[in-house]
């Protein structure tokens, strides 16, 4: 059983969980102790970190995660309940394939049984391994990654930043569409963003979503995996100055735009990585993760799960164009149809609805065609 290779948290740390009141998510949480592991049955949520470093430059292996673990079961949830297990730490393997193997198996089994994986710790790297956790679903990934660079393969560069060109030419190629919130354009090379162009990916700059956060929620939304690069955030709201970042999100904007993902009803997995565990970076991924669960007790369970009878449709004609556009009369959210073209090979073997916002409605009755129906029309077809 996978499961077995789960390091159990520590008697310390059950000790520390005794002394809390009883209305904190310690108190709410199954976890994996040495003896027993928990009943997984009924449960919608399993945090698991991860020991795992090498891919970085000059890593660090010997993190222990009970500091994270005190703050975070010290929180209290909001007015909302949900079932959460934590089944412990994946220590590093005898190389990082074998890691890698044990988070993909990990988290294909939470995923088969429909419980929410959320990766904490190891380096950015591990998105490949939750990435391939899906390959044992037969479907086509949104992945969206809050990251100030692209993590693209560049020469003698760890494997930390170069992943993501493992993950687009590696076979099975199940990636329909990578999305990029954060990037910074100094921290990347004109040929990753004219790459990025070219293959119709998404790029939201820095300071375009910091200006605007809710640019950010129909990205979200529509995203199966969310990757979270902690060098994203300021260095002075993270306390991380080994890895000194002058720019990126505030605290308030990084918890916002991962509660999108966690409100989001399609997305089914987390990871957050690149956090040293120090005392004040601790505190913030903690929250970050709070503002998740409070987004997934807050779903509404509309599209893809829901049916479009409960939505107003609107057409506006463009060109030689129809868009059609579905509007939820329960949350007022927005999704535009991607028609289904027969006679060519498709990505996608239906009509499908992309979320998008307001303003692209208000944009394409101004005869503007919104960019995210524009590329999501181009990667159909590639």
């Amino acid at each position: 059983m996978v499961f077995d290779f789960l390091r159990p948290v520590s008697d310390e740390f059950l000790n520390f969980v005794e002394t809390l009141s009883p209305q904190t998510l310690g108190k709410k949480t199954l976890f994996n102790t040495e003896a027993e592991f928990p009943d997984l049955e009924g449960v919608q949520v399993a945090l698991v970190t991860v020991n795992e470093y090498r891919g970085m430059v000059e890593a660090n292996t010997d993190i222990d995660f009970t500091t994270f673990r005190k703050y975070f079961y010290g929180l209290f949830p909001g007015n909302w309940s949900l079932v959460l297990a934590d089944l412990g730490t994946i220590s590093p393997g005898d190389s990082i394939e074998d890691t890698y193997f044990l988070v993909r198996s990990v988290c294909e089994d939470l995923l088969r049984q429909r419980i929410i994986p959320i990766v904490i710790g190891g380096s950015q790297d591990l998105t490949y391994a939750v990435y391939r956790s899906f390959d044992a679903l037969e479907q086509m990934v949104n992945l969206v990654t809050v990251d100030s660079k692209f993590d693209f393969a560049k020469e003698n560069n760890p494997v930390a930043n170069s992943y993501l060109s493992r993950i687009i030419v590696e076979e099975p190629n199940n990636l329909f569409n990578y999305a990029n919130v954060g990037y910074q354009t100094y921290l990347n090379s004109q040929e990753e963003i004219d790459l990025i162009e070219k293959l119709y990916f998404e790029a939201y700059r820095l300071g375009q979503v910091s200006n605007t956060i809710s640019i950010a929620e129909p990205v979200f939304r529509d995203a199966d995996l969310v990757s979270v690069d902690m060098f994203s955030v300021q260095s002075s709201f993270s306390g991380n100055f080994n890895h000194f970042n002058p720019n990126g999100f505030d605290g308030k904007e990084i918890c916002a735009l991962i509660r999108y993902a966690g409100i989001s009803d399609k997305v089914s997995t987390l990871g957050i990585f690149n956090f040293n565990n120090s005392t004040k970076e601790v505190s913030l991924v903690a929250q970050i993760l709070w503002y998740f669960l409070e987004g997934f007790a807050l779903r509404s369970g509309e599209y893809p799960f829901g049916t479009k009878e409960n939505y107003f449709k609107y057409i506006v004609p463009i060109d030689d164009e129809e868009l059609i556009f579905y509007k939820s009369d329960r949350t007022g959210r927005w999704w535009i149809e991607i028609p289904f073209i027969s006679d060519v090979d498709n990505k996608i073997k239906k009509n499908t609805l992309l979320p998008c916002s307001h303003e692209d409605y208000l944009a394409a009755c101004e005869q503007e065609i919104p960019e995210r129906w524009w590329k999501a029309q181009r990667r159909n077809l590639l």
